[in-house]
């Protein structure tokens, strides 16, 4: 589903129901007590110089992106529903869920269906050891250029066995059209956002979930518990039964 080539902080979620749902929502993924992102079978990773692009990059690059306090929200706001993306950039089973449900919602959010919060978590970045920081504030940086939604699916397509360092995440924006430049090397040699993504990562833990990914639509995780976010079939219907996409009227 790739194309190959070298090279102010979110609402809480509150009340014991939405945090017991929280808490039991998720059958796989990279839990907040790991110390790795790639988690056992997860996901096999790039290699070494290895970049991948969205097989839907074109569509991504029309998407509108901003910051809203330690959110990334993509879409239009107008849009009549929102989800909420929980991951972490070096968590391979939100890469399994970008390459699935994760662009199904992005192919949504393009018609104007809905719009998607990301918080971007790095709770994986033990001491630098994974690299999800400079990805996170890569990405943040990506939205001042207006190619957030195509850089984060080819981030979460190029990652790494290894870590994220910042000469992979350049050669990432390489083959996103109009987003390397001056600006952005910058904010990704010298860290511009690191704050930002402490903040983000603040976040997340304040939604009370316990690992990614995670996507939320009025609080509560959908297509997690039963795996249906990791096949792009059974999300769209996951999220159709909570009245996200679907067939016009």
């Amino acid at each position: 589903m790739v194309e190959i080539r070298r090279a102010g902080r979110a609402g809480r979620v509150v009340g014991a129901v939405v945090a017991a749902a929280l808490l039991a929502g998720a059958a796989a993924g990279c839990g907040t007590g790991e110390e790795s992102g790639a988690g056992s079978g997860a996901r096999a990773g790039a290699g070494a110089g290895e970049v991948r692009t969205s097989p839907i990059a074109g569509r991504l690059a029309e998407l509108p992106a901003r910051v809203d306090g330690a959110k990334v929200v993509v879409g239009d706001p107008a849009a009549p529903r929102t989800a909420q993306v929980l991951v972490d950039p070096r968590c391979g089973y939100c890469a399994r869920f970008e390459e699935a449900g994760g662009e199904v919602l992005l192919e949504l959010a393009a018609e104007g269906k809905v719009k998607v919060e990301y918080l971007l978590a790095s709770f994986l970045d033990r001491g630098g050891v994974s690299g999800s920081v400079r990805a996170v504030n890569a990405l943040r940086a990506s939205v001042e250029a207006g190619k957030f939604a195509e850089f984060q699916a080819a981030v979460f397509a190029s990652q790494p066995k290894a870590k994220f360092t910042d000469g992979h995440l350049l050669a990432i924006a390489a083959e996103v059209p109009g987003l390397r430049g001056e600006a952005f090397d910058r904010a990704v040699a010298e860290q511009t956002y690191k704050g930002w993504a402490g903040e983000a990562e603040k976040a997340f833990e304040a939604t009370g979930a316990q690992g990614t990914p995670m996507v939320l639509v009025d609080g509560r995780p959908v297509g997690s518990k039963d795996g249906a976010m990791f096949d792009a079939a059974a999300f769209a219907r996951a999220l159709e039964a909570v009245g996200i996409g679907g067939r016009a009227a």
